[in-house]
């Protein structure tokens, strides 16, 4: 009877030497390291679908039973919700597509086109000097600018002629274009170093043929700039998106109709009987909805755009 179990425990012993015990150990490290940045999330979303009763009355990460399930938080944040999101898009898509226009063009006049070699260093150094200014040393000259020097409110009013704008909707262009002058040095930083990498064979070729700047440009440089203007394009819509500081300065109110969805849901499911956390779930959820599907659609040329940076 005893031939049998020493026999299975020799076959054990030997099979454990040849275990990867690396592989196992990083295997369980990144399991770890995945419950730990899921459990944020998990518990957020639970609570996103459980009446306000269930939230108080259950553990944070437990699932609602069929009492304390609702859909109620999710359809109130959306109706809460509408208006910041339209007014983000109209925000931050513009915002967007003119960093990551300006910050290529910048890049390759950077690096590609040959010019004084003292004064190109010298406006890099520019560009470095505004992607180090943090936003919190600007907010008084930006605030005086937009609103007493340019007088916002004034020059941009005929906004409010326009389909569902409001004269408060010129405080929507100025954090606009605010967001362009502050992303071009970050898009530009982040083009130039992947314009550094490209190869210089087919941009001194098209010179010899006589091409111009542009055209080198236009028919070299922006073909094969797809992968990175990906990541830019994401990295920067994920930004100005977020973005809070410049909302809440030049806009100021959530109950303005011009203030962004991160204006309006700061306020959202806070009131004199306290916190409703449901309500304010299911509100980060539905803001960072359009963030998802923007790494969604641009998942292939984000990794490329990593993978040829590097």
């Amino acid at each position: 009877m005893s031939k049998p179990t020493t026999s299975r425990g020799e076959s054990i012993a030997r099979m454990l030497p040849a275990l990867d015990y690396s592989k196992i150990g990083l295997s369980i490290l990144v399991m770890l390291f995945f419950v730990f940045f899921i459990s944020p999330i998990w518990t957020g979303l639970v609570t996103a679908f459980k009446t306000t009763g269930a939230v108080t009355g259950t553990t944070p990460f437990v699932p609602p039973g069929t009492e304390g399930f609702t859909l109620e938080k999710w359809t109130t944040a959306i109706d809460y919700l509408s208006t910041g999101l339209i007014n983000s898009f109209i925000m931050t898509i513009p915002s967007t597509i003119l960093c990551v226009a300006l910050g290529s063009t910048a890049a390759y006049g950077l690096t590609l086109v040959d010019w004084h070699r003292r004064a190109r260093f010298a406006v890099l150094v520019l560009f470095m000097f505004g992607i180090f200014i943090p936003y919190q040393a600007v907010l008084v000259p930006l605030s005086d600018f937009w609103i007493n020097i340019f007088a916002v409110d004034g020059t941009m009013a005929f906004l409010g002629d326009l389909p569902f704008f409001t004269e408060r909707h010129s405080r929507l262009f100025a954090v606009t274009v605010t967001h362009v002058v502050y992303g071009i040095p970050i898009c530009m930083l982040l083009f130039r170093g992947y314009y550094v990498a490209l190869s210089d064979e087919l941009v001194e070729a098209a010179k010899i043929d006589g091409a111009s700047i542009t055209s080198i440009y236009r028919d070299i440089v922006l073909p094969l700039s797809k992968p990175m203007i990906g990541v830019v394009f994401i990295y920067q819509f994920t930004m100005i998106w977020n973005e809070f500081l410049f909302s809440l300065t030049l806009i100021g109110s959530s109950n303005s109709p011009a203030a962004t969805v991160t204006l309006v849901l700061s306020g959202l499911g806070s009131d004199l009987s306290g916190v409703d956390f449901g309500l304010r779930m299911a509100g980060a959820f539905v803001a960072a909805l359009p963030t998802i599907i923007i790494y969604v659609l641009f998942a292939e040329q984000f990794a490329e755009g990593l993978a040829s940076d590097n």
